[in-house]
C-alpha cells in the first residue's frame, strides 16, 4: 500500500540516549558495548599519520571484495549504511519502491527525500513478523528489507528473501547485523546468482564505529558503477578506510565469530528474564536472532519513562512503521548490565 511517512522515520536510537544530558545505561543503541577494540583503535590512530593525503580505498575495497569472494567491481565503500540508502534512492531510476516493515526507517526517509512514493508491506505480529514473499506487489521495481530485521530480531531464510528477485527490479537486502549471527547463516553476501540483488553491510555495529562511518555495498558492477557516479569525492576518510580493511582481516572475522556467539549466549539470558514478566503482559518476538530484542507491553510508554527515571534508556517502537506505543527495542548487552536492567524493569512494572 502506498502511504504518507506517519511516523518519526528520523528517530533514532541514539537520541533516547541524549535527550535531557542524564547518565544512563544504554540499551537503546544496537552497537556492541565496550568496542571498539584496543587493537581497533590503534590501528585507527596509526592512520592519523595519513591524513595529509587524500584518501586511497583501494586496500580496503580489494580487502572487502577478498572477504565475500568477489571481484572489486562488486564493491562500494561507503561512509556508513545510511550513505549507501542515500545513494539508491538518488541513483537509481525507480518508479515504485516498496519498503518491508517494521524495518530501519533510513531507506524509505532517503527514498522520501529523494522524492519517491514509496510502498509498505507490514508484517504482522500474528505472523511472527515472518516475510511471505506473495505479499509483495509485483510492479515494484525496488524492495528493500532487514536481514536481520531491526527492530524484530527476525532472520528470514534466504531462499524466502531470493524469491524477491524479479526482472527489471532491485532487491535491496540489508544486512548490517548479520555478522552477529553465528555463521551468518541466510546471508546473500557474496551471491552473485540473485539478479538484481544490493547487499548492504555496515561495520560500525559488531565494531562499534558509528563515530567514523563505515559501511558498504555488494551488488553487479552496473550497479556499483551508477552508486559510486552518485558519491562525492572522496566519500570515505582514511582512518575509516584503515577501519575496513583491519575489520575485513582473519583475525578480526574470527572475532567477529566469537562475538556472535557470545551475544547469543547474551541474548538468551536478557529473553530468559523478560519472561519473568509475562504477567504483566510482557511480550518477545521470537526466535531472535540479532543483538537486540523486540517487546510488547502495555503502557510501553510510560514503562520506558519509569526505566529513564531509574537510569536505563530502551529504544521506543513506535517510530517504526507497523509497531505503536506498545513496543519497546532492547539491546543485548553483557549478563551483569542485564540483570541490573531486569531488576529495574520489574520496579517500573511495580514488582517489589
Amino acid at each position: 500500500m502506498r502511504t504518507e511517512p506517519g511516523h518519526d522515520l528520523r528517530h533514532h536510537g541514539d537520541a533516547e540516549v541524549r535527550d535531557d544530558g542524564a547518565e544512563l545505561v544504554d540499551l537503546a543503541v544496537n552497537v556492541r558495548a565496550d568496542t571498539p577494540p584496543p587493537w581497533l583503535r590503534e590501528h585507527i590512530a596509526a592512520s592519523l599519520s595519513g591524513l595529509a593525503a587524500y584518501p586511497d580505498g583501494r586496500a580496503a575495497r580489494a580487502a572487502v571484495a577478498a572477504r565475500h569472494g568477489l571481484p572489486v567491481e562488486r564493491v562500494l565503500l561507503t561512509a556508513g549504511a545510511a550513505e549507501a540508502f542515500v545513494l539508491l534512492a538518488r541513483a537509481l531510476e525507480v518508479r515504485r519502491p516498496l519498503v518491508v516493515h517494521p524495518q530501519f526507517t533510513e531507506p524509505e526517509a532517503a527514498l522520501r527525500d529523494a522524492g519517491h512514493s514509496v510502498d509498505r508491506v507490514l508484517l504482522r505480529e500474528a505472523d511472527g513478523f515472518r516475510l511471505d514473499p506473495a505479499g509483495v506487489a509485483e510492479d515494484a521495481d525496488l524492495v528493500v528489507i532487514g536481514n536481520p530485521t531491526n527492530p524484530t530480531s527476525v532472520l528470514h531464510p534466504a531462499a524466502s528473501i531470493a524469491r524477491l528477485a524479479r526482472p527489471g527490479r532491485t532487491l535491496v537486502v540489508d544486512e548490517a547485523f548479520m555478522d552477529a549471527v553465528p555463521g551468518e547463516r541466510e546471508a546473500l553476501a557474496g551471491r552473485t546468482d540473485v539478479p538484481g540483488l544490493v547487499v548492504l553491510r555496515s561495520l560500525t555495529k559488531t565494531w562499534g564505529l558509528a563515530g567514523l562511518r563505515i559501511g558498504y555495498v555488494l551488488a553487479a558492477p552496473e550497479t556499483i558503477a551508477e552508486l559510486e557516479r552518485a558519491q562525492p569525492l572522496w566519500p570515505v576518510s582514511t582512518p575509516a578506510l584503515a577501519a575496513a580493511e583491519a575489520c575485513v582481516a582473519t583475525g578480526a572475522l574470527a572475532e567477529t565469530a566469537r562475538a556472535a556467539h557470545r551475544i547469543a549466549a547474551a541474548r538468551s539470558h536478557l529473553i530468559a528474564g523478560l519472561r519473568e514478566f509475562t504477567g504483566h503482559g510482557l511480550r518477545v518476538v521470537g526466535p531472535a536472532a540479532g543483538p537486540f530484542v523486540l517487546v510488547r507491553l502495555p503502557h510501553a510508554a510510560t514503562v520506558r519513562r519509569r526505566l529513564r527515571a531509574l537510569g536505563y534508556a530502551v529504544r521506543r517502537g513506535d517510530t517504526f512503521p507497523g509497531l505503536d506505543e506498545e513496543w519497546l527495542r532492547l539491546a543485548v548487552r553483557d549478563r551483569e548490565t542485564t540483570d541490573g536492567f531486569l531488576s529495574a524493569l520489574g520496579r517500573a512494572l511495580g514488582r517489589g
